[in-house]
Protein backbone atom coordinates (compact mmCIF):
# COMPACT_ATOMS: atom_id res chain seq x y z
CA UNK A 1 0.00 0.00 0.00
CA UNK A 2 1.24 3.46 -0.84
CA UNK A 3 2.20 4.98 2.55
CA UNK A 4 0.91 8.33 1.35
CA UNK A 5 -2.59 6.92 1.05
CA UNK A 6 -4.42 6.54 4.35
CA UNK A 7 -6.86 3.66 4.69
CA UNK A 8 -10.49 4.68 4.99
CA UNK A 9 -11.94 4.75 8.50
CA UNK A 10 -13.43 1.50 9.67
CA UNK A 11 -17.15 1.19 9.08
CA UNK A 12 -19.18 0.10 12.13
CA UNK A 13 -20.87 -3.24 11.80
CA UNK A 14 -24.55 -3.03 10.92
CA UNK A 15 -26.59 -2.32 14.02
CA UNK A 16 -23.53 -1.44 16.13
CA UNK A 17 -23.84 1.72 18.16
CA UNK A 18 -21.27 4.39 17.45
CA UNK A 19 -19.02 5.24 20.39
CA UNK A 20 -20.28 8.43 22.01
CA UNK A 21 -17.91 11.40 22.08
CA UNK A 22 -16.26 12.09 25.44
CA UNK A 23 -18.46 14.19 27.68
CA UNK A 24 -16.98 17.33 29.19
CA UNK A 25 -16.99 17.60 32.93
CA UNK A 26 -20.11 19.22 34.32
CA UNK A 27 -19.74 22.60 35.95
CA UNK A 28 -20.23 21.12 39.39
CA UNK A 29 -17.87 18.25 38.63
CA UNK A 30 -15.18 20.62 37.40
CA UNK A 31 -15.48 22.74 40.56
CA UNK A 32 -14.93 19.63 42.66
CA UNK A 33 -11.92 18.71 40.54
CA UNK A 34 -10.46 22.18 41.02
CA UNK A 35 -11.03 22.07 44.79
CA UNK A 36 -9.41 18.64 45.10
CA UNK A 37 -6.40 19.66 43.02
CA UNK A 38 -6.08 22.94 44.88
CA UNK A 39 -6.04 21.14 48.23
CA UNK A 40 -3.07 19.03 47.14
CA UNK A 41 -1.22 21.99 45.65
CA UNK A 42 -1.87 24.35 48.58
CA UNK A 43 -0.80 21.65 51.03
CA UNK A 44 2.46 20.90 49.23
CA UNK A 45 3.47 24.39 48.03
CA UNK A 46 1.53 26.77 50.23
CA UNK A 47 -1.31 29.01 49.08
CA UNK A 48 0.99 31.76 47.81
CA UNK A 49 3.21 29.25 46.00
CA UNK A 50 0.40 28.18 43.66
CA UNK A 51 -0.71 30.21 40.64
CA UNK A 52 -3.95 30.16 38.68
CA UNK A 53 -2.01 28.55 35.83
CA UNK A 54 -0.87 25.80 38.24
CA UNK A 55 -4.48 25.14 39.21
CA UNK A 56 -5.58 24.97 35.60
CA UNK A 57 -2.77 22.63 34.62
CA UNK A 58 -3.63 20.30 37.50
CA UNK A 59 -7.14 19.71 36.09
CA UNK A 60 -6.27 19.86 32.40
CA UNK A 61 -7.52 23.35 31.56
CA UNK A 62 -5.92 26.73 31.05
CA UNK A 63 -5.36 29.03 33.99
CA UNK A 64 -7.89 31.65 32.82
CA UNK A 65 -10.51 28.88 32.45
CA UNK A 66 -10.50 28.62 36.26
CA UNK A 67 -12.39 31.92 36.29
CA UNK A 68 -15.40 30.22 34.72
CA UNK A 69 -15.79 28.37 38.03
CA UNK A 70 -14.26 30.65 40.68
CA UNK A 71 -13.75 34.42 40.55
CA UNK A 72 -10.26 34.18 42.10
CA UNK A 73 -7.74 31.89 43.75
CA UNK A 74 -8.88 33.31 47.08
CA UNK A 75 -12.42 32.17 46.29
CA UNK A 76 -11.11 28.62 45.81
CA UNK A 77 -9.50 28.77 49.24
CA UNK A 78 -12.61 30.25 50.82
CA UNK A 79 -14.89 27.53 49.49
CA UNK A 80 -12.38 24.89 50.57
CA UNK A 81 -12.00 26.11 54.16
CA UNK A 82 -15.68 26.90 54.67
CA UNK A 83 -16.50 23.49 53.26
CA UNK A 84 -14.11 21.72 55.63
CA UNK A 85 -15.54 23.53 58.64
CA UNK A 86 -19.17 22.96 57.65
CA UNK A 87 -18.50 19.29 56.97
CA UNK A 88 -16.76 18.69 60.30
CA UNK A 89 -19.51 20.48 62.22
CA UNK A 90 -22.48 18.89 60.47
CA UNK A 91 -21.19 15.34 60.65
CA UNK A 92 -19.94 15.78 64.20
CA UNK A 93 -23.37 16.96 65.34
CA UNK A 94 -25.07 14.16 63.42
CA UNK A 95 -22.97 11.49 65.08
CA UNK A 96 -23.52 12.94 68.53
CA UNK A 97 -27.28 13.01 67.98
CA UNK A 98 -27.29 9.38 66.90
CA UNK A 99 -25.08 8.16 69.76
CA UNK A 100 -26.53 6.23 72.67
CA UNK A 101 -25.29 8.35 75.56
CA UNK A 102 -22.28 10.60 76.28
CA UNK A 103 -19.62 7.87 76.18
CA UNK A 104 -20.80 6.70 72.78
CA UNK A 105 -20.99 10.31 71.61
CA UNK A 106 -17.37 10.92 72.56
CA UNK A 107 -16.27 7.75 70.75
CA UNK A 108 -18.26 8.90 67.74
CA UNK A 109 -16.65 12.36 67.70
CA UNK A 110 -13.15 10.93 68.04
CA UNK A 111 -13.86 8.37 65.34
CA UNK A 112 -15.20 11.03 62.98
CA UNK A 113 -12.23 13.34 63.38
CA UNK A 114 -9.78 10.47 62.94
CA UNK A 115 -11.65 9.34 59.84
CA UNK A 116 -11.56 12.84 58.36
CA UNK A 117 -7.87 13.37 59.10
CA UNK A 118 -6.87 10.08 57.52
CA UNK A 119 -9.10 10.59 54.48
CA UNK A 120 -8.25 14.26 53.86
CA UNK A 121 -4.66 14.93 54.95
CA UNK A 122 -4.25 17.71 52.39
CA UNK A 123 -7.35 19.53 53.67
CA UNK A 124 -6.10 19.22 57.26
CA UNK A 125 -2.80 20.80 56.22
CA UNK A 126 -4.46 23.64 54.30
CA UNK A 127 -6.83 24.32 57.19
CA UNK A 128 -3.88 24.70 59.56
CA UNK A 129 -1.63 26.77 57.31
CA UNK A 130 -3.76 28.87 54.97
CA UNK A 131 -6.54 30.34 57.09
CA UNK A 132 -4.62 33.60 57.48
CA UNK A 133 -4.67 34.00 53.69
CA UNK A 134 -8.44 34.54 53.71
CA UNK A 135 -9.95 38.01 53.85
CA UNK A 136 -11.00 39.17 57.30
CA UNK A 137 -14.72 38.48 56.96
CA UNK A 138 -14.09 35.03 55.51
CA UNK A 139 -11.64 34.22 58.31
CA UNK A 140 -14.25 35.19 60.86
CA UNK A 141 -16.86 32.98 59.20
CA UNK A 142 -14.53 29.97 59.23
CA UNK A 143 -13.54 30.62 62.84
CA UNK A 144 -17.20 30.79 63.90
CA UNK A 145 -17.79 27.38 62.34
CA UNK A 146 -14.67 26.02 64.01
CA UNK A 147 -15.79 27.33 67.41
CA UNK A 148 -19.15 25.62 67.02
CA UNK A 149 -17.36 22.37 66.27
CA UNK A 150 -15.16 22.80 69.34
CA UNK A 151 -18.21 23.51 71.51
CA UNK A 152 -19.81 20.30 70.26
CA UNK A 153 -16.79 18.49 71.70
CA UNK A 154 -16.85 20.52 74.91
CA UNK A 155 -20.48 19.62 75.61
CA UNK A 156 -19.75 15.92 75.16
CA UNK A 157 -16.52 15.95 77.18
CA UNK A 158 -18.23 17.65 80.13
CA UNK A 159 -21.05 15.11 79.93
CA UNK A 160 -18.51 12.26 80.09
CA UNK A 161 -16.35 13.90 82.78
CA UNK A 162 -18.81 15.97 84.86
CA UNK A 163 -16.08 17.19 87.23
CA UNK A 164 -14.24 18.89 84.34
CA UNK A 165 -14.94 22.55 83.80
CA UNK A 166 -15.58 23.93 80.33
CA UNK A 167 -12.21 25.66 80.07
CA UNK A 168 -10.36 22.40 80.71
CA UNK A 169 -12.64 20.53 78.30
CA UNK A 170 -12.04 23.16 75.62
CA UNK A 171 -8.27 23.00 76.06
CA UNK A 172 -8.41 19.21 75.96
CA UNK A 173 -10.42 19.26 72.73
CA UNK A 174 -7.82 21.48 71.07
CA UNK A 175 -5.04 19.21 72.31
CA UNK A 176 -6.76 16.17 70.83
CA UNK A 177 -7.22 17.99 67.52
CA UNK A 178 -3.49 18.62 67.52
CA UNK A 179 -2.81 14.94 68.10
CA UNK A 180 -5.15 13.74 65.37
CA UNK A 181 -4.32 16.50 62.89
CA UNK A 182 -0.64 15.54 63.03
CA UNK A 183 -1.60 12.53 60.91
CA UNK A 184 -0.43 14.04 57.59
CA UNK A 185 3.05 14.27 59.10
CA UNK A 186 3.15 11.03 61.13
CA UNK A 187 1.04 8.36 59.42
CA UNK A 188 3.72 5.70 59.75
CA UNK A 189 1.33 2.74 60.05
CA UNK A 190 -1.23 1.38 57.66
CA UNK A 191 -4.56 3.18 57.76
CA UNK A 192 -6.47 0.75 59.97
CA UNK A 193 -3.65 0.53 62.53
CA UNK A 194 -3.15 4.31 62.54
CA UNK A 195 -6.87 4.93 63.02
CA UNK A 196 -7.04 2.50 65.94
CA UNK A 197 -3.96 4.04 67.56
CA UNK A 198 -5.28 7.59 67.24
CA UNK A 199 -8.66 6.61 68.65
CA UNK A 200 -7.06 4.92 71.68
CA UNK A 201 -4.71 7.82 72.35
CA UNK A 202 -7.43 10.47 72.01
CA UNK A 203 -9.90 8.65 74.25
CA UNK A 204 -7.21 7.93 76.84
CA UNK A 205 -6.23 11.61 76.89
CA UNK A 206 -9.83 12.69 77.45
CA UNK A 207 -11.06 10.06 79.88
CA UNK A 208 -8.10 8.92 81.99
CA UNK A 209 -8.78 9.45 85.71
CA UNK A 210 -8.02 12.94 87.00
CA UNK A 211 -6.60 14.24 83.71
CA UNK A 212 -9.29 16.91 83.37
CA UNK A 213 -10.09 17.38 87.05
CA UNK A 214 -6.76 17.80 88.88
CA UNK A 215 -5.44 21.35 89.08
CA UNK A 216 -1.65 21.52 89.00
CA UNK A 217 -0.09 23.99 91.44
Amino acid sequence: MDPAISPPPATPAPGAAAAPPPRPASRGGRREQILAAAAELFASRGFHGVSIDDLGAAVGISGPAIYRHFPSKEAVLREMLVGISERLLAEGRRRVQQADGPDAALCALVGWHVEFALSEPALITVQERALASLAGADQQHVRRLQRRYVETWVDVIVAVVPAADEAAARAAAHAVFGLINSTPHSALLNRAAMAALLRRMALAALTSPDVLTVNDP
